[in-house]
């Protein structure tokens, strides 16, 4: 079973990041649990369990739990060895994880506490709309200032604490258009 997806907010319409409450930024991880204790066979008697993760990692027991390091699809195979004879039942079941087609919202803001004229590097990181062809990100850095792109900077003219939103804005084919957005806080000081 793939770990479940935070929640993300749907905006009123695509691009709309003004009028809709945003989420929290967040790192989703990318883990599975999978379990295989429904998989017994009484009749061979005690069996052990080998998971082939898909990425050179190696588990054992009836139920594992395994974060990846990347984004991408993986195919996971369990092996069933039958204590009592040996016998290396291979590929006893194949499991696809794909990480690839989930929506994820997230970003870093560098640094997140700034002065007043010190530039910060946004960055959207990771994220996607999967099922959209054109993505357009798009930055609300709540001082007036709005921009466009995966990586931008800004530089904040007064002082305070700014809940900076990044929306993604997704056209075609047909679940598309589709807007989602989260939030950051960065707060900007005045030189010492």
């Amino acid at each position: 079973m793939v770990a479940a997806l935070p929640q993300v907010t749907y905006a009123q319409t695509a691009g709309d990041t003004i009028s809709v409450e945003c989420p929290p930024a967040r790192l989703v991880e990318l883990c599975v649990e999978l379990d295989a204790r429904a998989s017994v066979d009484s009749a061979a008697g005690p069996l052990s369990y080998r998971w082939l993760m898909g990425d050179g990692t190696t588990l054992t027991g009836p139920t594992v739990a395994h974060c990846y390091t990347e984004r991408r699809r993986y195919t996971v195979q369990l092996d069933v060895v039958d204590e009592k004879t040996g016998e290396v039942r291979v590929a006893e079941k194949l499991i696809p994880v794909d990480f690839t087609q989930e929506i994820v919202l997230n970003f870093e803001a560098s640094p997140a506490n700034a002065r007043v004229g010190q530039p910060i590097a946004f960055d959207a990181l990771d994220s996607q709309l999967p099922l959209c062809e054109n993505v357009v990100v798009l930055w609300d850095f709540r001082d007036g200032v709005v921009a466009n792109g995966r990586s931008v900077k800004h530089t904040f003219r007064r002082p305070g604490n700014y809940i900076v939103r990044m929306a993604l804005r997704g056209n075609g084919p047909d679940t598309c258009p589709d807007s989602h957005c989260v939030t950051r806080q960065v707060s900007i000081t005045v030189e010492p």
